[in-house]
């Protein structure tokens, strides 16, 4: 389970390095390139999901009881220890960013794109560093 779970932080941060690698166009291309909205909305979608599935793992293999919709997986791993409660609060918000480009494609603005999101690309990298640490802390435990 741990060696999936490395992998899955693995996925996330390559979705993030593309991320980080085309987004200083994104303001100039996101209307007007429908490749590039495509590659970034993509790619912003993999990043949300798999952050959830991540979630899930952890849960699992933590034993932890299972959510019933995908925000509830970051309250779950709050109470369990693996997140900082206030930052699992505010990270639960990812699922329905998830769920907004699953459902709503066409219909997601520049602006919400371009400035929020882009911006809140650091609370991925504050949830990896997250759940390293506690499967770090879990495995000293285990010797």
């Amino acid at each position: 389970m741990i060696e999936r779970i490395i992998q899955k932080i693995g996925r996330i941060n390559e979705y993030l390095n593309i991320i980080e690698s085309i987004k200083h166009e994104c303001r100039e291309r996101f209307d007007k390139d429908p490749l590039y909205r495509g590659a970034m909305l993509h790619y912003l979608y993999l990043m949300a999901d798999t952050c959830i599935v991540l979630a899930e793992m952890v849960i699992k293999k933590r034993g932890l009881r299972p959510p019933q919709y995908y925000a509830e997986s970051f309250d779950i791993l709050a109470d369990g220890g693996v997140l900082e409660p206030s930052f699992a609060f505010s990270f639960a918000k990812i699922a329905g960013f998830r769920n907004f480009l699953a459902h709503d494609y066409e219909q997601v603005e520049a602006q919400i794109v371009c400035d929020i999101i882009i911006r809140s690309l650091a609370d991925v990298r504050t949830y990896i560093h997250q759940i390293k640490t506690s499967l770090a802390l879990e495995s000293d435990s285990d010797t």
